[in-house]
């Protein structure tokens, strides 16, 4: 192992990771800056996007393919060139899983995770917050709004992708291929390590409202690369989680409410059926240290 890998420490690592991570997000708002204030948006981003200003709305899909590819694409990405002199892309987790039925088995997960989410972000609004934390969720609330407005046949296709499938590639490598890994080697503790890397991947979205459900999508994500060995599996399910939520948004809006009421009955039915598919996982997993992080 020594031969292959360049920074043996966890901690070391994670240094490396937070410095990478804030570079590449000064690096980024410099290309963002230039960008508004070349095509002079800036403005009209900062104080609300305008659902009906089109060429503002499409600078802004462009700067949000660039904050999923830079900031945690890149930082999960330069992680693994630095960390290990041999394979990174397969030491970030880019392989096949033990068993294909991992693909399915992760899909279904988030599919039925969705009510014990709506019942933990109806807990989450309950938490006072501050008023700059509502006020910048209000504002990520619209800018979401104008992305998913359908203007043209094509734009389904690139919200799906720049909403959907960047981040959930891009994400991934951050949070469960580099940030996840280096977790479990300081706690020693699967668990421990995916806990801390989902509470890290909820706070970084910066939506404070949604906080609680996004970081047990994160557990769920981080349990899934775990017990499959494959950040594919975790990929895909993100992906998909993604992808039916903005499609639901933009086809019908109806359907999707800020201030739900999900029925008791259906909460308890989600956490039995998630608790079963984590225990199946579990049960076909393979996972330990050497087959999921090299040593």
């Amino acid at each position: 192992m020594s031969n292959k890998i360049r920074i043996p420490s966890p901690w070391s690592q994670l240094s490396l990771f937070i410095g990478l991570a804030g570079g590449a997000l000064v690096f980024f708002a410099l290309i963002a800056s230039i960008i508004y204030n070349v095509t002079g948006s800036g403005s009209q981003v900062h104080s609300g996007l305008s659902m009906d200003d089109a060429r503002a709305v499409d600078i802004g899909k462009v700067v949000q393919f660039l904050f999923s590819t830079m900031v945690f694409g890149l930082t999960g990405y330069l992680y693994a060139r630095f960390t290990f002199r041999e394979k990174p892309g397969y030491q970030l987790g880019f392989r096949a899983p033990v068993r294909n039925s991992f693909y399915l088995l992760a899909i279904l997960l988030l599919l039925f995770s969705l009510p014990l989410e709506e019942w933990l972000g109806e807990l989450n609004r309950r938490i006072p917050l501050w008023h700059w934390m509502i006020s910048a969720e209000q504002d990520n609330d619209r800018l979401v709004e104008a992305f998913l407005k359908v203007r043209h046949p094509f734009d389904p296709v690139v919200n799906v992708l720049i909403m959907a499938a960047v981040p959930a590639f891009c994400e991934e490598i951050c949070f469960r291929g580099a940030l996840q890994r280096i977790m479990i080697r300081i706690c020693k503790q699967p668990m421990a390590g995916i806990l801390i890397s989902a509470f890290l991947f909820s706070f970084f979205h910066f939506e404070f409202e949604g906080f609680l459900p996004r970081m047990f999508l994160g557990v769920l994500l981080g349990a899934a690369y775990w017990y499959s060995g494959s950040l594919w599996v975790s990929i895909v399910a993100h992906f998909f989680f993604n992808a039916i939520q903005i499609i639901a948004v933009m086809y019908a809006p109806g359907i999707v409410s800020k201030n739900p009421s999900t029925p008791l009955l259906f909460v308890l039915l989600s956490l039995v059926i998630v608790v079963g598919l984590l225990s199946s996982m579990r049960s076909r997993s393979t996972a330990s240290y050497a087959g999921v992080y090299g040593s």
